[in-house]
């Protein structure tokens, strides 16, 4: 990954594809960024947390780009590891004051639970979204009165202002359709989830007919895991797998749960939910029969 300038093209897609993903990628890049200086320069990260006043702990989150970046921290850092090149120096700097910058979801803090919002975080700086749903439409390909509906069914005591901020926040998410470098979205929805009418017979025909319509994008690739082929390799539940375009950045892994979530980042862990995400892949319907398979459905509600 480099760092040192914007002078060409190739430089430029790549900042501006950062800058499209947020301050949760730039982030981890800058987190990436200083594990790999401090491994190439040999030093522990004992001495990288006393060159910045630091515990063990803090030096993991900032490798691993779970927190913001203090300036001299970053320039402490850059010192220790040896890097003299004032233009390597200015390049990682700067990215690391635009990952230290709050990103347009976080003035929806009100309408989800703090543990949810480094998920959307990771959501708008990934490149390949894979997708497993087995109880409902997935929340980028949702309607806003699906959203309603839904938001209703998990939380019964949510007020109507809440409901609306969560529609808001989940038109925005959905935005990334818009980018000029939009990510892959790769979904398998279980015929479950395209079954169950929730909000009622006019919802769910409108979000079927809205499905239709995504699907067909380039980006965008839905296929439909009928009833007819029994078990399957999904034994735990939804499935959220995030890739992200710079190679030095790990895979996550997403496993929404009631009341928290499970973000996943080892490859021994993210390796076998990509295995059973493959295995849905082949077990469901192919994507040229999703289309059919919906307007059938259609015409039975």
């Amino acid at each position: 990954m480099s760092l040192r300038s914007t002078s060409d093209p190739q430089d430029d897609t790549a900042l501006d594809s950062r800058q499209e993903g947020g301050p949760t990628a730039a982030r981890m890049l800058v987190g990436a960024e200083l594990r790999r200086l401090r491994r190439l320069a040999g030093i522990s990260r004992e001495a990288a947390c006393e060159a910045i006043r630091a515990s063990d702990s803090k030096i993991s989150r900032l490798e691993l780009g779970r927190t913001g970046f203090k300036q001299r921290d970053v320039a402490d850092l850059l010192s220790l590891y040896g890097v003299t090149d004032e233009a390597e120096r200015q390049a990682l700097l700067e990215l690391a004051r635009q990952a230290s910058a709050p990103g347009w979801w976080h003035r929806y803090d009100d309408a989800v639970p703090a543990w949810y919002e480094p998920y959307i975080g990771l959501e708008q700086a990934a490149s390949v979204i894979r997708v497993y749903e087995v109880q409902f439409i997935p929340d980028l390909l949702q309607t806003p009165d699906y959203t309603r509906a839904f938001v209703r069914l998990r939380e019964p005591e949510a007020s109507g202002e809440r409901i609306e901020r969560r529609v808001d926040l989940w038109r925005g998410r959905q935005e990334i359709f818009h980018r000029p470098r939009p990510p892959h979205l790769w979904v398998v929805i279980d015929e479950t989830a395209l079954r169950r009418p929730v909000g009622g017979r006019a919802v769910m025909r409108a979000q079927i007919r809205q499905l239709i319509e995504t699907a067909a994008l380039p980006h965008v690739t839905v296929q439909v895991l009928p009833f007819s082929i029994g078990g399957h390799a999904a034994t735990t539940g939804p499935i959220t797998y995030l890739r992200f375009s710079e190679a030095e950045l790990l895979d996550v892994v997403f496993l929404l749960q009631l009341s928290s979530a499970v973000y996943l980042d080892k490859s021994a862990h993210t390796e076998c939910y990509r295995d059973v995400l493959d295995r849905l892949v082949i077990q469901a319907e192919q994507a040229t029969e999703t289309a059919p398979l919906l307007r059938r459905i259609l015409d039975e509600l």
